[in-house]
């Protein structure tokens, strides 16, 4: 049975992997993505450059960033983007 801080790990670790499928999409259009946390099944992140303020940000959130994201770490609930 693995720890609970194990368990963190890993879903950190496939959070990450994750951002880094998504990052050169991003990065074609002028922006980034940083993983602020991970906490009580939702993962917090800050969209830089071109993608902090885009009009789009809210679509490339939730059909790109959070489902990516929940393909490769299921127990994440939900994805939250902070400025």
């Amino acid at each position: 049975m693995m720890t609970n801080s194990t368990e963190h790990e890993s879903t950190v670790t496939r959070v990450l992997e994750a951002l880094e499928s998504i990052r050169p999409f991003l990065n074609k259009d002028g922006g980034d993505i940083e993983l602020v946390d991970v906490e009580d099944k939702k993962v917090i992140v800050k969209l830089q450059g071109n993608c902090n303020g885009c009009p789009m940000s809210f679509s490339t959130m939730k059909l790109g960033v959070e489902n990516t994201i929940k393909q490769h770490a299921p127990e994440i609930q939900e994805v939250i983007s902070i400025n």
